[in-house]
Protein backbone atom coordinates (compact mmCIF):
# COMPACT_ATOMS: atom_id res chain seq x y z
CA UNK A 1 0.00 0.00 0.00
CA UNK A 2 1.45 3.76 -1.55
CA UNK A 3 1.70 5.96 1.34
CA UNK A 4 0.83 9.63 0.53
CA UNK A 5 4.12 11.99 1.43
CA UNK A 6 3.75 13.53 4.52
CA UNK A 7 3.69 17.09 4.64
CA UNK A 8 6.38 19.50 5.31
CA UNK A 9 6.65 21.35 8.75
CA UNK A 10 6.93 24.65 7.62
CA UNK A 11 4.23 25.01 5.10
CA UNK A 12 0.95 25.22 7.21
CA UNK A 13 -2.14 23.55 5.83
CA UNK A 14 -4.29 25.57 4.11
CA UNK A 15 -7.07 26.89 6.74
CA UNK A 16 -10.79 25.82 5.57
CA UNK A 17 -12.80 28.66 4.56
CA UNK A 18 -15.20 30.61 6.85
CA UNK A 19 -19.05 30.36 5.60
CA UNK A 20 -19.47 34.19 6.34
CA UNK A 21 -15.93 34.93 4.29
CA UNK A 22 -16.70 36.78 1.10
CA UNK A 23 -16.55 35.42 -2.15
CA UNK A 24 -15.07 36.59 -5.20
CA UNK A 25 -17.51 38.43 -7.40
CA UNK A 26 -18.48 35.80 -10.50
CA UNK A 27 -18.38 37.01 -14.34
CA UNK A 28 -21.12 36.52 -16.07
CA UNK A 29 -21.41 37.28 -20.07
CA UNK A 30 -23.67 39.95 -19.26
CA UNK A 31 -20.15 41.46 -17.09
CA UNK A 32 -18.51 40.91 -20.12
CA UNK A 33 -20.66 42.78 -22.36
CA UNK A 34 -20.86 45.74 -20.57
CA UNK A 35 -17.06 46.09 -19.76
CA UNK A 36 -16.09 45.58 -23.43
CA UNK A 37 -18.55 48.72 -24.59
CA UNK A 38 -17.66 50.68 -21.55
CA UNK A 39 -14.02 50.15 -22.91
CA UNK A 40 -14.82 50.61 -26.47
CA UNK A 41 -16.69 53.72 -26.00
CA UNK A 42 -13.51 55.04 -24.10
CA UNK A 43 -11.43 54.13 -26.77
CA UNK A 44 -13.31 56.06 -29.41
CA UNK A 45 -13.83 59.49 -27.17
CA UNK A 46 -10.09 59.44 -26.91
CA UNK A 47 -9.71 58.36 -30.85
CA UNK A 48 -11.94 61.66 -31.49
CA UNK A 49 -10.21 64.04 -29.45
CA UNK A 50 -6.66 63.36 -30.51
CA UNK A 51 -8.33 63.03 -34.18
CA UNK A 52 -9.79 66.71 -33.59
CA UNK A 53 -6.23 67.82 -31.84
CA UNK A 54 -4.66 67.10 -35.33
CA UNK A 55 -7.28 68.55 -37.40
CA UNK A 56 -6.94 71.71 -35.76
CA UNK A 57 -3.25 71.61 -35.92
CA UNK A 58 -3.31 71.24 -39.78
CA UNK A 59 -5.82 73.91 -39.81
CA UNK A 60 -3.88 75.95 -37.77
CA UNK A 61 -0.99 75.47 -40.04
CA UNK A 62 -2.73 76.77 -43.45
CA UNK A 63 -4.94 79.14 -41.47
CA UNK A 64 -1.93 82.53 -41.68
CA UNK A 65 -1.39 81.34 -45.48
CA UNK A 66 -5.25 81.70 -46.27
CA UNK A 67 -5.72 85.18 -44.59
CA UNK A 68 -2.59 86.40 -45.77
CA UNK A 69 -3.92 85.49 -48.78
CA UNK A 70 -7.68 87.11 -48.06
CA UNK A 71 -5.69 90.30 -46.80
CA UNK A 72 -3.48 90.94 -49.79
CA UNK A 73 -6.84 90.29 -52.54
CA UNK A 74 -9.05 92.93 -50.21
CA UNK A 75 -6.17 95.42 -50.35
CA UNK A 76 -4.33 94.79 -53.30
CA UNK A 77 -6.81 92.59 -55.43
CA UNK A 78 -8.21 95.80 -57.63
CA UNK A 79 -4.67 97.26 -58.61
CA UNK A 80 -4.39 93.95 -60.09
CA UNK A 81 -5.24 94.63 -64.09
CA UNK A 82 -3.47 94.27 -67.36
CA UNK A 83 -1.14 97.18 -67.21
CA UNK A 84 0.16 96.39 -63.93
CA UNK A 85 2.12 93.68 -65.66
CA UNK A 86 2.80 95.78 -68.77
CA UNK A 87 3.56 99.18 -67.61
CA UNK A 88 6.32 100.65 -65.88
CA UNK A 89 6.17 102.66 -62.60
CA UNK A 90 4.69 105.98 -63.11
CA UNK A 91 6.31 109.41 -61.31
CA UNK A 92 5.25 110.40 -58.04
CA UNK A 93 2.02 112.70 -58.53
CA UNK A 94 0.55 110.25 -61.39
CA UNK A 95 -2.32 107.58 -60.61
CA UNK A 96 -1.95 104.26 -62.03
CA UNK A 97 1.16 102.30 -63.57
CA UNK A 98 2.62 98.87 -62.52
CA UNK A 99 5.14 96.85 -62.00
CA UNK A 100 6.63 94.86 -65.40
CA UNK A 101 9.99 96.11 -64.99
CA UNK A 102 9.98 94.51 -61.44
CA UNK A 103 8.13 91.20 -62.40
CA UNK A 104 10.81 90.78 -65.21
CA UNK A 105 13.75 91.46 -63.02
CA UNK A 106 12.55 88.77 -60.23
CA UNK A 107 12.49 86.64 -62.86
CA UNK A 108 15.84 87.04 -63.96
CA UNK A 109 17.50 87.03 -60.37
CA UNK A 110 15.38 84.35 -59.09
CA UNK A 111 16.47 82.27 -62.29
CA UNK A 112 20.29 83.18 -62.03
CA UNK A 113 20.51 82.04 -58.17
CA UNK A 114 18.44 79.33 -59.35
CA UNK A 115 21.11 78.69 -62.08
CA UNK A 116 23.94 78.73 -59.37
CA UNK A 117 22.78 77.41 -55.97
CA UNK A 118 20.80 74.45 -57.00
CA UNK A 119 23.76 72.21 -58.72
CA UNK A 120 25.93 73.85 -56.26
CA UNK A 121 23.41 72.87 -52.93
CA UNK A 122 22.37 69.44 -54.76
CA UNK A 123 26.08 68.69 -55.15
CA UNK A 124 27.08 69.49 -51.38
CA UNK A 125 23.93 67.60 -49.89
CA UNK A 126 24.74 64.71 -52.07
CA UNK A 127 28.74 64.58 -50.66
CA UNK A 128 27.27 65.30 -46.91
CA UNK A 129 24.66 62.23 -47.64
CA UNK A 130 27.05 59.69 -49.35
CA UNK A 131 30.90 60.94 -47.23
CA UNK A 132 28.78 61.34 -43.99
CA UNK A 133 32.10 60.11 -41.68
CA UNK A 134 34.44 62.34 -43.33
CA UNK A 135 36.03 65.25 -41.99
CA UNK A 136 35.02 67.31 -44.79
CA UNK A 137 31.78 66.43 -44.53
CA UNK A 138 31.74 67.11 -40.94
CA UNK A 139 32.87 71.05 -41.24
CA UNK A 140 30.41 71.64 -44.23
CA UNK A 141 27.68 69.97 -42.51
CA UNK A 142 28.39 72.64 -39.52
CA UNK A 143 29.16 75.96 -41.75
CA UNK A 144 25.60 75.06 -43.75
CA UNK A 145 23.76 75.10 -40.46
CA UNK A 146 25.67 78.44 -39.25
CA UNK A 147 24.77 80.03 -42.79
CA UNK A 148 21.04 78.73 -42.51
CA UNK A 149 20.64 80.96 -39.58
CA UNK A 150 22.81 83.56 -41.10
CA UNK A 151 20.39 86.83 -41.06
CA UNK A 152 19.74 88.10 -44.76
CA UNK A 153 21.06 91.60 -44.36
CA UNK A 154 24.38 90.13 -43.19
CA UNK A 155 24.44 88.53 -46.21
CA UNK A 156 23.74 91.60 -48.08
CA UNK A 157 26.79 93.30 -46.23
CA UNK A 158 29.19 90.62 -47.02
CA UNK A 159 27.84 90.42 -50.99
CA UNK A 160 28.43 94.58 -50.90
CA UNK A 161 31.66 94.57 -49.83
CA UNK A 162 33.12 91.96 -51.91
CA UNK A 163 31.37 92.39 -55.10
CA UNK A 164 29.54 95.14 -55.07
CA UNK A 165 32.69 97.54 -53.88
CA UNK A 166 35.28 96.33 -55.81
CA UNK A 167 33.10 96.81 -58.92
CA UNK A 168 32.32 99.99 -58.24
CA UNK A 169 28.04 99.52 -59.13
CA UNK A 170 25.38 97.38 -58.00
CA UNK A 171 24.94 94.69 -60.51
CA UNK A 172 22.36 91.76 -61.52
CA UNK A 173 24.67 89.72 -60.74
CA UNK A 174 25.82 90.59 -57.50
CA UNK A 175 22.41 90.11 -56.45
CA UNK A 176 21.97 86.71 -58.21
CA UNK A 177 25.04 85.62 -55.93
CA UNK A 178 23.88 87.37 -52.86
CA UNK A 179 20.68 85.23 -53.14
CA UNK A 180 22.35 82.01 -54.70
CA UNK A 181 24.73 82.24 -51.11
CA UNK A 182 21.11 82.05 -49.32
CA UNK A 183 20.18 79.05 -51.47
CA UNK A 184 23.07 76.71 -50.77
CA UNK A 185 23.38 75.40 -47.66
CA UNK A 186 19.57 75.25 -47.32
CA UNK A 187 19.45 72.99 -50.42
CA UNK A 188 22.30 71.16 -48.64
CA UNK A 189 21.03 69.85 -46.35
CA UNK A 190 17.70 69.12 -47.66
CA UNK A 191 19.32 66.99 -50.07
CA UNK A 192 21.17 65.21 -47.89
CA UNK A 193 18.08 64.46 -45.64
CA UNK A 194 16.14 63.12 -48.71
CA UNK A 195 19.70 61.01 -49.77
CA UNK A 196 19.49 59.39 -46.48
CA UNK A 197 16.01 58.18 -47.18
CA UNK A 198 16.99 55.98 -50.24
CA UNK A 199 17.57 52.18 -48.95
CA UNK A 200 20.80 51.53 -49.06
CA UNK A 201 20.20 48.03 -50.89
CA UNK A 202 19.65 50.56 -53.81
CA UNK A 203 23.23 51.19 -53.79
CA UNK A 204 24.53 48.02 -53.76
CA UNK A 205 22.57 46.20 -56.32
CA UNK A 206 23.86 49.32 -58.33
CA UNK A 207 27.56 48.57 -57.44
CA UNK A 208 27.14 44.54 -57.93
CA UNK A 209 25.89 45.30 -61.40
CA UNK A 210 29.43 46.83 -62.02
CA UNK A 211 28.54 50.67 -61.45
CA UNK A 212 31.17 53.17 -60.32
CA UNK A 213 30.50 54.47 -56.88
CA UNK A 214 30.30 58.15 -58.72
CA UNK A 215 27.65 56.90 -61.27
CA UNK A 216 25.56 55.26 -58.50
CA UNK A 217 25.00 58.33 -56.74
CA UNK A 218 24.08 60.40 -59.93
CA UNK A 219 21.94 57.86 -61.84
CA UNK A 220 20.61 55.53 -58.90
CA UNK A 221 20.37 57.45 -55.93
CA UNK A 222 20.07 60.92 -56.98
CA UNK A 223 17.32 60.07 -59.52
CA UNK A 224 15.34 57.85 -56.47
CA UNK A 225 15.30 60.75 -54.20
CA UNK A 226 14.42 63.57 -57.29
CA UNK A 227 10.91 64.24 -55.62
CA UNK A 228 12.03 65.04 -52.49
CA UNK A 229 14.84 67.29 -53.97
CA UNK A 230 12.70 69.21 -56.16
CA UNK A 231 10.56 69.84 -52.59
CA UNK A 232 13.11 71.75 -50.70
CA UNK A 233 14.45 73.49 -54.24
CA UNK A 234 10.72 75.24 -54.41
CA UNK A 235 11.26 76.16 -50.63
CA UNK A 236 14.70 77.58 -51.20
CA UNK A 237 13.32 79.20 -54.10
CA UNK A 238 10.43 80.54 -52.58
CA UNK A 239 12.77 81.93 -49.56
CA UNK A 240 15.05 83.62 -51.72
CA UNK A 241 12.10 85.61 -53.95
CA UNK A 242 11.09 87.74 -51.17
CA UNK A 243 14.12 88.68 -50.03
CA UNK A 244 14.69 91.91 -49.71
CA UNK A 245 17.47 93.10 -47.55
CA UNK A 246 20.42 91.72 -50.16
CA UNK A 247 19.00 93.15 -52.85
CA UNK A 248 19.11 96.34 -51.31
CA UNK A 249 23.07 96.05 -50.92
CA UNK A 250 23.63 94.37 -54.39
CA UNK A 251 21.14 94.86 -57.01
CA UNK A 252 19.66 98.08 -55.80
CA UNK A 253 16.61 98.55 -57.67
CA UNK A 254 16.05 100.26 -61.12
CA UNK A 255 12.76 102.73 -62.06
CA UNK A 256 13.04 101.98 -65.63
CA UNK A 257 13.62 98.90 -68.07
CA UNK A 258 16.45 97.01 -67.54
CA UNK A 259 17.83 93.29 -68.23
CA UNK A 260 21.57 94.09 -67.84
CA UNK A 261 23.07 91.89 -65.90
CA UNK A 262 25.88 94.19 -65.15
CA UNK A 263 23.72 97.14 -64.27
CA UNK A 264 20.89 98.06 -61.30
CA UNK A 265 17.82 95.80 -61.96
CA UNK A 266 13.95 96.37 -60.66
CA UNK A 267 13.21 93.20 -58.42
CA UNK A 268 9.42 92.82 -56.93
CA UNK A 269 10.39 92.85 -52.99
CA UNK A 270 12.63 96.12 -53.58
CA UNK A 271 9.29 97.93 -55.46
CA UNK A 272 7.00 96.75 -52.64
CA UNK A 273 9.37 97.85 -49.76
CA UNK A 274 9.67 101.06 -51.69
CA UNK A 275 6.26 102.23 -52.41
CA UNK A 276 5.53 100.56 -48.86
CA UNK A 277 7.43 103.01 -46.94
CA UNK A 278 6.12 106.50 -48.97
CA UNK A 279 3.33 108.60 -47.73
CA UNK A 280 1.34 108.07 -51.02
CA UNK A 281 -1.89 106.26 -50.65
CA UNK A 282 -1.96 104.94 -54.71
CA UNK A 283 1.45 103.73 -54.15
CA UNK A 284 0.63 101.55 -51.11
CA UNK A 285 -2.17 99.58 -53.46
CA UNK A 286 0.57 99.21 -55.94
CA UNK A 287 3.06 97.85 -52.66
CA UNK A 288 -0.19 95.49 -51.82
CA UNK A 289 -0.96 94.02 -55.61
CA UNK A 290 3.17 93.49 -55.59
CA UNK A 291 3.18 91.53 -53.15
CA UNK A 292 -0.05 89.45 -54.16
CA UNK A 293 1.73 89.07 -57.47
CA UNK A 294 4.88 87.69 -55.59
CA UNK A 295 2.96 85.07 -53.76
CA UNK A 296 0.92 84.12 -56.95
CA UNK A 297 4.39 84.04 -58.60
CA UNK A 298 5.38 81.49 -55.78
CA UNK A 299 2.60 79.54 -55.92
CA UNK A 300 2.76 78.90 -59.67
CA UNK A 301 5.79 77.69 -59.29
CA UNK A 302 5.41 75.23 -56.56
CA UNK A 303 2.17 73.92 -59.01
CA UNK A 304 3.83 73.37 -62.26
CA UNK A 305 7.14 71.82 -60.05
CA UNK A 306 4.08 69.61 -58.60
CA UNK A 307 2.38 68.49 -61.59
CA UNK A 308 5.70 68.05 -63.52
CA UNK A 309 6.79 65.09 -60.77
CA UNK A 310 3.14 63.72 -60.14
CA UNK A 311 3.32 61.65 -62.90
CA UNK A 312 6.41 60.24 -62.42
CA UNK A 313 7.35 59.67 -58.87
CA UNK A 314 3.90 58.82 -57.55
CA UNK A 315 2.59 55.59 -56.89
CA UNK A 316 0.02 53.42 -59.21
CA UNK A 317 -2.44 54.77 -57.02
CA UNK A 318 -1.18 58.62 -57.62
CA UNK A 319 -0.77 61.08 -54.65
Amino acid sequence: MTMAPARPASIPAAAPAHPSAPRPPRWTDAHVTVAMRSKRHRRRLVNGLMVGLVTLAALLAVLPLIVILGHLVALGGRSVQWHFFTSLPRPVGEVGGGMANAIVGTLILVGLASAIGLPVGIGAGLYLAEHAGTWLATVTRFLSDVLNGLPSIVMGIFAWQFLVRPLGHFSTWAGSVALAAMMIPQVARTTEEIVRTVPVSLREAALALGYARWRTSLSIVLRTASAGIVTGALVAIARIAGETAPLLFTAFGNQFWSTSLNQPIAALPLQIFTYAVSPYDDWHAQAWAGALVLIGLILLISLIARLATRHRFAGPGGD
